[in-house]
Order: structure tokens, then sequence, then C-alpha cells
């Protein structure tokens, strides 16, 4: 599902027009955009949370020039799902071998 899907299906039950929506959906995520570039985490109870992860130093291998490289430590924005909805999903969506083919 996109973006774009997201919007239609907001039209649809909301029957709001196509430009609100869109400033709705724009204005959350900006939102939440802002709060982690700021270190503040973003908690949606019942549907989870917008975090910030901390990444250690570590050694990484840069292979098409054979040579190691130092991977600075860095944050990173990660979104870990509520309970609920996590069991919901367990839940609900059938298990598929191999998802990539």
């Amino acid at each position: 599902m996109t973006k774009a899907d997201i919007i239609t299906e907001i039209i649809s039950e909301t029957g709001s027009e196509r430009i609100d929506a869109q400033k709705v959906i724009e204005t959350f995520m900006d939102k939440i955009k802002k709060s982690l570039t700021s270190g503040e985490n973003v908690y949606l109870r019942g549907f989870g949370s917008f975090i910030i992860k901390y990444r250690a130093k570590k050694l990484g291998r840069h292979i098409s020039k054979d040579i190691s490289i130092v991977i600075p430590a860095h944050n990173i924005p990660a979104f870990k799902p509520s309970k609920s909805f996590t069991e919901s999903v367990k839940k609900n969506v059938p298990i598929k071998k191999n998802r990539n083919k």
C-alpha cells in the first residue's frame, strides 16, 4: 500500500476532499520526522512507537576494494509495533515461505 492508496482509503471512508486528506497525511509524517530529528520518540498507543536507535561504531568491508572500513556510531529511525498490533498481524496474516519470490 502506498501513500496515495492510504489517501484514497481515507477519502472513501470519511468523504473528505483529496487535498484535505493529503494535507493531514503529509503533516502527520512531517511531525513524526521533526520529532525524531529533534531526538524525541513518538508513541502512538495501540499502534506502535517511532523511536531512535543507536548503532555503535563497527568494522565493515568494502568488498570491491577488498579493504576494511570503520562505520562510525550513528542513530537511525525505527518503528516498534505495539503488542496488540503485532498479535493482530500474527493472527491474521498467513505464513508465506520464500516471501521474496
